[in-house]
Order: structure tokens, then sequence, then C-alpha cells
């Protein structure tokens, strides 16, 4: 049982305004919650939690209670519109806007070659939505271009999987949370970033003592506040951690010898990678102590069940697919993989990102097959009634390899799909000076920053306005039904994609219409067949038996099957040389290995133990840029709060970015609580409001990176660097160098900044200021109670998050 007892969580209007509730899933982070969509007349009125969904047994995050607000936002985008002459996005026809966009496409193709048009698209969108990108983008297009911003969030989950097990899927589950003896939390802040999560866990561990709880992360975060054990590592030290954990569990003989021999390879070589990392080497490379590093061996080493879980923390590190291989080995010496309670749980951070990798829309060819194995684009080639030479083959594209190839102007049409990268990715001003030099299609509700460099903007429909599935992060497909129409004249992504694959004439080999489909069903029922034998195989799963069970992990490999718990179970890896979805990658370069550079490893079904060899981050604090800086999310908000910010309770919370700050560092700098203070690296700047406390260590500044707004000064990703990990190529948001400055004056009737001085500069009482910095959680106060805050200088700190519970 995940849960002591259900608990229905709801945001409506009023209760009484609700006509119907339509069955769906939460759209915003990757748990996946099951919930009901409040409808009356024809209007999404609110939300409830599904009381009966295994995953969140009625309960809802803050993010997740709001997100239905930005579906009837007064600024949705109503109509296509095109750049004209002047520079102007004007009001135009679906016709104009589409004529217009495959007009473009085949100038590209005809002049640049078919890599020269690309799609990437977004992690929140439907299965059925990315196996349509990729049917078009492979076999329409011929383009191997296709990426999705789980790039930035999630793609070293995919990468670490493939190197080490042959393919993608988490091998344990969320039931086996509620199983195992120790979790381990590292660089995953559930209790902002995914709330029903930590709710079981705690939940659980209130009621059972379990699990012993590790956190590695190197902010205090509220995560970490209930740690068991709080391993506060220095930045880009995450690889020293593990090596020294490993080390010493095969030192103490505390590993699964027969496991280690009957199921897996490359032992000895790995045994060897890690040799230098005595206890006393890990100690001064992370920052840890001895004392606290020998706590956590014991217990790995003692414990009979274990689940790891990671997320940004690790994959937007340095070392980011080398730190998450060292969890799997970590995992295969003690042999707890595949059992109930065991295995590695890389995470997810979007709600459907893993259905994008699932279905195609990313690097590899649908239902995990390998873009190298001539055998596997055979197979698509029948599936999809093809000539072999007519699919792209060759090593995916990151979306920084993207930008690179804009700039090189061999890219000639940038078809952006629900996201948003003038906010998202690193390095801003070198993405805004790439993106205004090609032809960009913006496919999004609402006119966001990326919308400056669009040529084409054309309206979709949100959650709750179209019907199909997502995968969450552990590879439960769930089902979301069309609950209300959407605005007039808004088309939903699955519906435009057609429409451009009809305008594009794409055949098959026969001449008929490359996509036979029309409604999202008959596309799953067309993937079904796709995924038969792989292993996300879901020939078990229908929309009904999806609803009925509410929801179902791959895979499901027959008609009467109802989904698998946890992988590897039988300790069969997906290693044989055409079962697998990759031949992997070299740890340093990232250059694809040849199939037979995979044969000659001689895994043939055994999990790969790798080398997990330590480098540097490659930025590092200079005398000129002296501290480090790290990103991340905030409990209120989602991504670039394209959402989330138009949602009154949550912008409410949080309305701007600010930059977390040691105590120490503040009083070394004069700095006091709320003061606006700029942060500078090599690349660009801030400048917002200092928080002050314990929650970072000295000489690391935490900025979160919802914000940027193209006329502030307060975008993280003005400052982070666009070096990628060499196997995922996913940007290292964590680790950038640079600079704390005070940029108030000091009042001329005072000597030294204090917190009168202040105040006597806006005319308040010192009580007054303190008072307007420390304004309550919105939580606690009335929806439409209006709050004055005279200080536009001081923002409000972001409240503690505490579940409300709203019940029926």
């Amino acid at each position: 049982m995940a849960w002591e007892k259900e608990r229905i969580d709801q945001n409506i209007y009023s209760q009484g305004e609700v006509e119907e509730w339509v069955y769906s899933t939460c759209n915003i982070c990757s748990i996946g919650c099951g919930c009901y969509i409040g409808v009356k007349d024809d209007q999404i009125v609110g939300i409830k939690g599904n009381g009966d969904h295994p995953i969140n047994r009625g309960r809802l995050g803050p993010k997740g209670e709001n997100q239905w607000h930005a579906n009837n936002a007064p600024d949705r985008l109503l109509t296509p519109m095109i750049r004209d002459d002047k520079g102007e996005l004007q009001a135009a026809s679906w016709d104009e806007a589409m004529s217009l966009i495959a007009r473009k496409a085949k100038e590209s193709i005809e002049e640049k070659g078919n890599n020269s048009v690309s799609i990437y698209s977004t992690g929140q969108g439907f299965l059925e939505d990315y196996y349509t990108t990729a049917k078009i983008g492979r076999a329409g297009l011929q383009t191997h271009l296709l990426d999705a911003n789980t790039r930035l969030c999630t793609a070293t989950t995919e990468f670490c999987l493939l190197q080490s097990f042959g393919a993608d899927g988490a091998p344990a589950s969320f039931d086996d949370i509620d199983e195992t003896d120790t979790l381990i939390l590292f660089g995953h802040n559930p209790a902002e970033t995914g709330t029903v999560f930590f709710e079981r866990v705690m939940d659980r561990k209130k009621r059972t003592g379990k699990p012993y709880l590790i956190v590695i992360d190197p902010r205090e975060t509220l995560t970490a506040k209930e740690a068991d054990l709080h391993l506060q590592l220095k930045p880009a030290s995450n690889v020293p951690l593990f090596n020294g954990i490993i080390r010493q569990l095969i030192k103490n003989g505390q590993i699964d010898k027969e496991f280690v021999e009957k199921y897996t390879v490359g032992y000895e070589k790995m045994k060897s990678s890690v040799e230098e990392w005595t206890v006393e080497k890990t100690a001064e490379a992370t920052g840890i102590s001895e004392s606290d590093i020998l706590t956590a061996i014991d217990v790995i080493g003692e414990t009979s069940s274990l689940v790891t879980t990671t997320l940004q923390g690790v994959f937007q590190s340095a070392e980011a697919t080398t730190a998450c291989v060292a969890i799997n080995n970590m995992h295969l010496i003690r042999g707890l993989i595949g059992k109930p309670g065991s295995g590695p749980l890389h995470m997810a951070g979007q709600p459907s990102s893993s259905a994008n990798r699932t279905a195609g829309g990313v690097g590899t060819y649908p239902a995990h097959r390998n873009p190298m194995n001539p055998l596997h684009i055979q197979q698509m080639a029948e599936l999809w009634n093809l000539n072999e030479e007519d699919l792209p083959a060759g090593p995916e594209k990151g979306i920084e390899d993207i930008i690179g190839l804009i700039e090189e102007d061999k890219i000639g049409l940038f078809w952006n799909i629900g996201t948003n990268p003038l906010v998202s990715l690193p390095n801003r001003k070198r993405v805004q000076k790439a993106l205004s030099k090609t032809f960009v299609v913006v496919q999004d509700p609402f006119l966001t920053e990326t919308s400056s460099v669009a040529d084409v903007m054309l309206p979709v429909a949100m959650w709750g306005e179209k019907e199909g599935t997502m995968e969450n992060a552990d590879r439960t497909i769930n089902l979301l039904r069309k609950a209300v129409e959407p605005p007039n004249n808004v088309k939903s992504d699955f519906d435009i994609l057609l429409d451009f694959a009809k305008r594009m004439e794409f055949k098959d080999r026969d001449g008929n219409p490359l996509i036979q489909y029309s409604t999202t069903e008959e596309c799953f029922e067309e993937f079904k067949k796709v995924s038969k034998g792989r292993p996300c195989d879901m020939t078990g799963m229908t929309y009904e038996k999806l609803q009925k069970l509410n929801g179902m992990r791959w895979p499901a490999p027959t008609e009467d099957s109802e989904g698998t718990t946890r992988l590897y179970s039988d300790f069969n890896f997906h290693t044989k040389v055409d079962d697998a979805q990759t031949y992997g990658k070299d740890q340093f370069t990232g250059r694809a290995f040849t199939r037979e550079e995979f044969e000659d490893i001689g895994a043939e079904g055994k999990a790969i133990l790798h080398p997990t060899v330590h480098l540097p981050a490659y930025e590092q604090p200079t005398d000129e840029y002296p501290m480090w800086l790290t990103t991340g999310r905030l409990v209120w908000h989602w991504h670039t709060r394209t959402k989330t910010g138009r949602s009154p309770m949550l912008h409410m919370a949080a309305q701007h970015g600010y930059v977390e700050v040691n105590k120490k560092d503040a009083e070394r700098l004069n700095i006091i609580e709320g003061e606006v203070v700029r942060v500078t690296s090599p690349r660009g700047e801030i400048e917002v409001p200092a928080r002050i406390g314990d929650a970072v260590q000295e000489g690391l500044l935490f900025v979160p990176f919802h914000f940027g707004n193209l006329d502030k000064k307060e975008s993280a990703n003005e400052m982070t660097v666009d070096y990628v990990d060499p196997l995922s190529k996913q940007p290292t948001f964590k680790q950038a160098a640079c600079r704390l400055e005070k940029i108030r004056k000091t009042h001329e009737a005072d000597s030294e900044d204090t917190i009168e001085s202040i105040a006597r500069q806006y005319g308040l009482s010192r009580n007054e200021l303190l008072a307007a910095n420390r304004k309550p959680s919105p939580y606690e106060l009335q929806m439409g109670e209006k709050v004055e805050i005279p200080l536009s200088v001081i923002n409000t700190p972001i409240p503690t998050y505490m579940p409300y519970r709203r019940s029926l």
C-alpha cells in the first residue's frame, strides 16, 4: 500500500460549478498523477485528484492543482501569425501559415539538403505527437535533426541506461519506493520538483521508519532537511563520491560476487578505474567528512534493498552520464536490481519526456531502435512501407549541435513545438543570435520570449483540450481524455502535424499517404505494432484498458498483460548486438562505438560495468569569477512559467527571480536580505534580490531558472555555459563560474549599510521594512485578497511548501 489513506486534493472555482468530471492525468511533472478535469459550460473550471490511481491516490502538487488556470488565460494565442516585411507578427489564416511552412521546408531541402529541417519539441506532449513527429521527420523529411527539451532536462537518464543495460527504461518503479529499506535521492529535490512523490516517501517513513533516506545535494534543500544523512558535496564532485563508495564496497567485500560473475561484464576495468579513490581522497574532493562517507558506505553495503533516484542535479552537472553509470555500477556489484525494492530509478523531469524517447521523437528510432543498426533501419522500413535508403541513419544530434548547424547556415527551417528555448537554453545570447538567422516556426498556446524570433506562430490546444497518452518517469503509460474543445481557430499539435504531412505530400513506397491514421487512438494502435517485440512492447495496451487500470507500465507484451512493475527481474539485459538500442559511446569524447566495438565488449545479454574515470568540470572558478553558479527549480513554477506564471496563486508565490547566497558570503560583501545584487559570468549578468541563509555552501550561488523576460535582468541562462555532456549531450547548467557584486550605494547619512539605512531611504521604520519582506505564503491568503508590498526592491522570499489538504 503506497499511502496510509486516500486524500482527494482539488482546486475549483466553487464546488457547485462543476457539471462533469473528465478522466485525465496531470500535465506538469513526471510523476504522472491521475486526476479529473472539472467542466462547466464547455470550460475547464477545476481539477481534483483520482483517488483510485495507484501513483497518487488523489493527491496533487501545487503546480498540478493550478495548471488549469492557463487554459482560461486572457492572452491565449487564438490565430496563426506571420511576420511581415516590417518585422511585425500579423494575424493570418491557417492555410496561409501552413502553406508558408510547407513552402519553406521544401525550399530548405532543395537548397541545403534533407538534414536542413529541424524539429525541436517538448516533454509535455503526447506519445502520439512524438510518434507522428518521428514518422514525419525521418520518413517524410528524411532528417535526423529531431530533438526536444528533454535534452535539457533528463537526456542523461536515457544514455546512462543505454550504456549499462542496452536500452532505455527505468529498471525500478515507484512501487519499489514502497518496499525499499534504503533510498538515495541524488541531485533530486522532490519536495519541490515532485511533491506527490515526496509525500509518498515521507508518508511511509512516518508510518514505518523506512526507508533510510540519503540525500546527496550541494544545497540544503527542503528534501535534504528530511534526510537521515545529507551528503552536501562540492559542485562537480559527483563521480569522485561514487567512485569512492564503490571502491570501499569492493574493499569491504560488500559485493555480490556471484551476481557480478553471472550477469555482468567489465568488472576488472571498472574496478581499476576507482582504485585511486580512497575515503581520504574522496572526502578531500567532495568536501564531505570521512565519517559521513563511511556511514553512507555502511548503509549501502549492508542494506538488503536499495533504490537510487537521480534528477537534474546530476543530469545537468559535469560528467553527468559517467556519474549515473557509476550508480548503475553500484547497483550491479551489490546485485540490487530487478528485485523488489531495488534498482536505479533515473527520473524524468517532464510529464511525457519519456514518451518522446520511447516513440522516437528525439535521437533514436521508435520503440528503442538503434539508428546505427541496419537491421533496425530495415525493420522500420518494413513497418512504414519504405525503402531502407530513404531513412536517415547515424548518431543523434542534440539541440546544442543544432544551434551550431544554424550558425553554419546549414538549417533552413527550425520548428519549435511547445518549448521556450530563449529562456531554457544555456548561453541565451548565443541562442537568440542563432535563431535570428533561420526561418523559425513556434507552436505554442501563448506568445513567449521565443516568439520574438518567430517567423510563424501557430496557436495550439492545451491539456484538457485534446486526447492522447503520456509516459511518466517509471514507464507508466497514462491516458488523458479530452474534456473541452480548444478555443475557436486553435488546433492540436497532432492535427497540425497531420496537416503538414498532407501538404508535403509524403508517400510510402506504394504511393499511399505516409500517414494513414487520423485520430490519436488510431496512431496509438499503429505504434503498438511498431513496439511489438521491443523493450517497450505495448501490445497489451488500449485506451480503454489504460483508463480502467489507471495506467500500465511497459512492457505489456500480451493481450492479457497488465504491465511490468520492474525491469530485469530475469537478469537478462538488452545488450545482445541486434537487441540493443545503441552500441554505446566513449566516456570522454562521446564518439559512438561501432558494431564491432560493441561486439568486442561481449555482453550478450549481460549488464555492462563501465569504467568511471573522473575529469574536472569544464569551467572552474577563477580570480575574476571566484564563485560557483548553479540553477534549479522552485515548487511554485514549471520550466519557463508559460503555464504556471498565468496561475494567480503560483505567480503570487514567486513573481521574480532571486539569488540564494550563503550568509558568510553576504557578510563579506555587506549584503542584506532582499537587496538587489549583480551576478556576472563570462557570458552575461543578472540583477536580482539576494536571499541569504545556509541552504547553499559558501562560495556557491543558486538562481532559479524559471524567469527569463527579455526586458529584465533575471534570466539564469544569461550566465550558464553551453558545454554539454559528451554522451548525453545534456548542457551543464549546474556549474558555471561567476562573481557576486553589491550594486546598491550606501545612503549618504550612513557610514555602513544597515537595515535601518535601507528603511530610511524608503521612509519606513525598521519593522515596516522587515514586515514587507516577510509576507505569508499565498496559501495562507484568500483568493483575490490584495497584498501590498511597498518596496519593489524587496522580493518576497519563497515560502516553504507545506502540502495543503483540500478534501471532498
